[in-house]
């Protein structure tokens, strides 16, 4: 079962929109997105907002059975990550509240409402959760048989984009292998690629990755991985890349299938990228879709609707119902949206269409150009629905 909520904290400014989805007697999921009005102060004056409003929410509302959901990762885009991320521990201990003890992304990918930050945040009840499982600082979700590891923020500050992909590609790699008895080939679920500079810096990014899967037996005749490759500043200015990872430990052959939606979409490969449009992943009593970055594209690699903002949102809608009909769930799965812009100029009609379209499923909107110029909107998501199948363990 899935409901969507949307609550305002007047007082403190402050929108959030929440999707729970949960099975009779299985584990409950929430994604959080927060979304604060800009009241001329600064960075740390919204931030505090903000982080006030999430507390509330958690408190108040949160609760199942008097047990708290806790914390899987969180997100934040920002403005200008190069300031703000090193503000956010600093607030948190003057405010006397919760310093971030999940697995965390600092992005730079401005709120396109005018706000300095908005905030995801992904949370669990009923599983075990242990925080900075590693050096990677990974969040694992332990339950039922099965083993989630959420790593996100890995940065490296060699020379240029290839070289900084394919260190922390490495690097993952390195920590999955030694410290968790997996690999990136067999566990990994889902990436995040943040760009600097997506026009320039992207080519070494592709390249990397390319490489990378070659020698760890991923290939166009087995599978790549769910991804999102998009610009973003992570914190570090010497860093030209920010990788985050999902992988799974437990799962059965079989629980993961890929999703194509061939009609509307042609595989990555074809254009000479490396990653799945979609990744079904099917348990006991659910079923999770993740779908990666996806735009305005036919099923020839071709860009359509060249210069039209509001077209190329419908046709990136039908590419994403296509996937999601093809693993059994549509539009109303969606537990959260991320969309991403290229041009400011656009949110208004963009974030118009989203409410319109989607006036319940928790959004964000951010500046973030895509790594084709020509794409002017992408969006990601996550949607589960209600499964039985008994041959696979609940989750």
């Amino acid at each position: 079962m899935k409901n969507n909520y949307r609550r305002i904290f007047e007082e403190l400014g402050v929108t959030a929109e929440y999707s729970i989805f949960y099975t009779e007697g299985g584990v409950y999921e929430c994604h959080i997105m927060l979304h604060v009005e800009p009241q001329g102060e600064m960075f740390s004056g919204q931030l505090r907002r903000l982080l006030l409003a999430g507390k509330q929410l958690c408190n108040d509302y949160l609760k199942t059975e008097g047990t708290a959901f806790m914390p899987v990762f969180k997100r934040y885009f920002l403005s200008d990550a190069a300031n703000q991320a090193a503000l956010i521990n600093e607030v948190c201990h003057n405010e006397m509240l919760e310093e971030d003890k999940c697995t965390v992304s600092y992005i730079q990918q401005p709120p396109l409402d005018g706000s300095k930050v908005a905030l995801w945040i992904y949370l669990q009840t009923g599983t075990d959760v242990k925080y900075n499982a590693d050096d990677l600082d990974t969040t694992i979700v332990s339950h039922n048989g099965y083993e989630h590891l959420w790593t996100m923020g890995l940065t490296d500050t060699s020379e240029g984009s290839y070289k900084q992909t394919a260190a922390v590609l490495e690097s993952y790699e390195q920590t999955l292998a030694e410290k968790h008895d997996a690999t990136i080939a067999d566990n990994c679920i889902r990436t995040w690629f943040f760009v600097r500079d997506v026009d320039t810096n992207y080519h070494g990014l592709v390249v990397a990755r390319r490489e990378n899967f070659q020698r760890n037996g991923l290939c166009p005749e087995t599978h790549y991985i769910a991804s999102t490759g998009i610009g973003g500043s992570p914190a570090d200015t010497k860093a030209l890349v920010q990788l985050g990872t999902y992988a799974i430990k437990g799962l059965q052959p079989g629980q993961q299938k890929y999703l194509y939606a061939l009609s509307h979409l042609n595989k990555t490969i074809e254009y000479g990228v490396t990653f799945e449009r979609a990744t079904l992943v099917e348990y006991g009593d659910r079923g999770h879709i993740y779908i990666s970055g996806t735009a305005s594209i036919d099923n020839k690699g071709k860009v359509v609707h060249i210069g039209d903002i509001r077209r190329q949102t419908e046709r990136m809608w039908e590419n994403v119902e296509a996937l999601l009909n093809e693993g059994g769930m549509d539009f109303k799965d969606m537990m959260q949206i991320i969309v991403y812009l290229r041009d400011t100029a656009d949110y208004a009609i963009v974030s118009r269409m989203f409410k319109e379209r989607f006036p319940d499923i928790p959004t964000v909107i951010t500046l973030a150009p895509v790594c084709r110029p020509q794409w002017l909107i992408e969006m990601e998501c996550i949607a589960a629905d209600e499964r039985h199948t008994p041959h696979y363990r609940n989750f």
